[in-house]
Order: structure tokens, then C-alpha cells, then sequence
């Protein structure tokens, strides 16, 4: 059957003419062409298919959109925004959980202190147990060296069996000194960690006297920490989203490659040290802009380890600052 097809100048003068519906009387499509023409048919031709177009039911009423279809380079964009977006919520997630935890688990800043100073003590008597071990083999390894050394002096040969004894001791040594270097770094980590729970303890609680009711702020000041902006007004967006191009220039080290009104990506990580650094424009529940920035390192123990340092957690805690100071200008 040949298609229907009719021009919109045609198709509102026939519409206004006939009383019937008949034009209506099989399922319509209407969409615009590449000419920029609206197109009216029963039918959508295969070369056009690929356009944005709307089906009309038989009094002429939208019932159904189908969007254009995109490109492969404008779905891997849709694709990074998504991943990005599950990134955010993860975040979010993770760090409204602790929270949740922290003021649940303490009542006040001198609980926290006592659990850390207690913490602290049972580190210490594990590190006073190993270096007791160390003392102990460093003894063994004193006796059994003198016990080698008066074999010598009297002309005698070391027997094999004490070389053997006196190596074994030497790795226990070894062994005795990793483990308290491990335990020193343990302590390190759990004083640095107490004190980082402390803070953000505080920070939770600063407006509240009950701990209890931090909780319901708690979300809103995740921001400052996971390099969020949240829009107040689309033309405070557009100046904010031209502001994340000079804040990635300014602290990536890698080239930006990607360039929409919706994602601004930089090329991926070519070495050890590089930082990728990504802002996407995204909606929350309410349908409000912000914008989420993502910082990448190469795929590497060493890549790894930088974006899990200060350096990046800065450049992070940096972003809303920046972007507020350039949209207040």
C-alpha cells in the first residue's frame, strides 16, 4: 500500500474541511524531516525511521513519542553519564551510611576520644608483644653467634646445623621487625581515621545539640566532601558549567576529549601519574541540575594509591568552592 503522506499546510486545511475523522481513521505519525518540514503519514518511510516522530490517535492527540535515534558516539556519552551517575548515588550512599553509623554508635566528641584512647592502648600491647618476640630471638641470635665465634677462635669448624640455627634466627628477626612496622603503621592508621570520625563528627553535629537530628543534615553536607555542585538556577548552571572546564584544565593532567552540554571528559590516563578528571551535568530526584565531578587514575597499583591520596581528595573538596567563587563573580 503507498503511504499517505501529506504536508502540514494540506493536512490542517483537510482536517478543518471534513467533519468526519476519516483522515484519522488509521494510526497517524507525525515528525520533521530534515528540511525542517512536518510530515503527516500512516507510514514512516525506513530513511526517516530514525527521526523523532509522534503517533496520533484517531482525534489527532499525541499518544506516543518515540525520541530520535542516537548516534553510537551520543550512546557511549548517554552510557559514561549513567556509570557516572551510579557513581554519585554510590557515594552518596556509602558516605550517608557511615554517617548513620558514626552518630549512632557515639553519643558525644569525649566517647570518641575514650574509644580511640582504648583502641590505641590494645595496639600498643600487640606492638609490646612483638618487640618482646623481637628481644627474644635478638637474644637467640647473640647466643648462638658467641657459641659460633669461641668455635673459631679454638680452631674449630661452625657445624652446619648452628649456620642453619643462626639464619633461621636471623628471618625471625626479620620477620619480628615487619610485624612491628606493622603494627606501628596499624596504630598510624587508627589514630588518623579516629581523628578524621571526629571531625566529621563534629561537622555533623555543629547546628544540632542532639546527635540525633545531624542525621537529617548530614546529606546535605556530603556535598562539600564527594565534589558536588547542586544548581540553583539554569543561568547559574551555564556559568557554572563553563567554570568546570577551567577548574579541569586547572588540576587535570590529561587533555579533555569530550565536550557536550552534558559531560565534560578528559582522555584517559596514559601513565602512573596522570588524573583524569570528568564534570557531568545530571538531575536529581527533583529534577534539579548539578554537577558531579569524577576523578580517574590509571588502572595500576601506583594509579590506584594516587587516587586514594590527599592530593585527590583536595582537588575534590576544591570543586564546589571553585565553581560557587566563579558563579558569584
Amino acid at each position: 500500500m503507498q503511504a499517505r503522506t501529506f504536508s502540514v499546510s494540506f493536512f490542517l486545511v483537510c482536517f478543518l474541511c471534513l467533519s468526519s475523522q476519516s483522515a484519522f481513521a488509521k494510526k497517524m505519525y507525525r515528525w520533521v524531516n530534515e528540511n525542517g518540514e512536518t510530515i503527516f503519514s500512516d507510514q514512516v518511510p525506513p530513511e526517516q525511521s530514525q527521526l523523532r516522530r509522534e503517533s496520533l490517535n484517531e482525534k489527532g492527540r499525541v499518544v506516543e513519542v518515540t525520541e530520535k535515534e542516537k548516534t553510537k558516539e551520543q550512546q557511549a556519552i548517554d552510557n559514561r553519564l549513567n556509570a557516572l551517575k551510579k557513581a554519585q548515588e554510590k557515594i552518596i550512599a556509602q558516605q550517608a551510611a557511615n554517617d548513620k553509623v558514626l552518630l549512632s554508635t557515639f553519643r558525644n566528641v569525649k566517647d570518641m576520644e575514650a574509644s580511640l584512647y582504648a583502641t590505641l592502648q590494645s595496639l600498643d600491647a600487640q606492638r609490646n608483644v612483638a618487640q618482646g618476640n623481637l628481644k627474644r630471638v635478638e637474644d637467640q641470635l647473640a647466643s648462638q653467634q658467641k657459641k659460633a665465634a669461641e668455635l673459631e677462635r679454638n680452631g674449630k669448624k661452625v657445624p652446619k646445623n648452628l649456620l642453619d640455627e643462626i639464619k633461621q634466627t636471623e628471618e625471625q628477626i626479620q620477620v619480628a621487625y615487619a610485624e612491628i612496622n606493622k603494627q606501628i603503621e596499624k596504630k598510624n592508621r587508627s589514630k588518623a581515621e579516629f581523628e578524621a570520625n571526629i571531625e566529621r563528627f563534629k561537622f555533623l553535629t555543629q547546628d544540632n545539640a542532639d546527635p540525633s537530628k545531624a542525621a537529617d543534615t548530614a546529606q546535605t553536607n556530603i556535598a562539600d566532601e564527594i565534589g558536588l555542585y547542586a544548581c540553583e538556577t539554569d543561568a547559574l548552571c551555564a556559568k557554572a558549567w563553563a567554570s568546570a572546564h577551567d577548574f579541569i584544565k586547572a588540576n587535570a593532567t590529561t587533555p579533555i576529549d569530550t565536550d557536550t552540554d552534558k559531560l565534560i571528559m578528559g582522555r584517559a590516563p596514559a601513565s602512573d601519574n596522570d588524573l583524569s578528571l570528568s564534570v557531568s551535568k545530571i538531575e536529581d530526584e527533583n529534577k534539579k541540575q548539578q554537577l558531579f565531578l569524577d576523578i580517574h587514575c590509571r588502572e595500576s597499583s601506583l594509579g590506584t594509591e594516587l587516587c586514594a591520596s590527599q592530593k585527590v581528595r583536595d582537588i575534590r573538596s576544591a570543586f564546589r568552592p571553585f565553581i560557587e567563587g566563579a558563579v558569584s563573580k
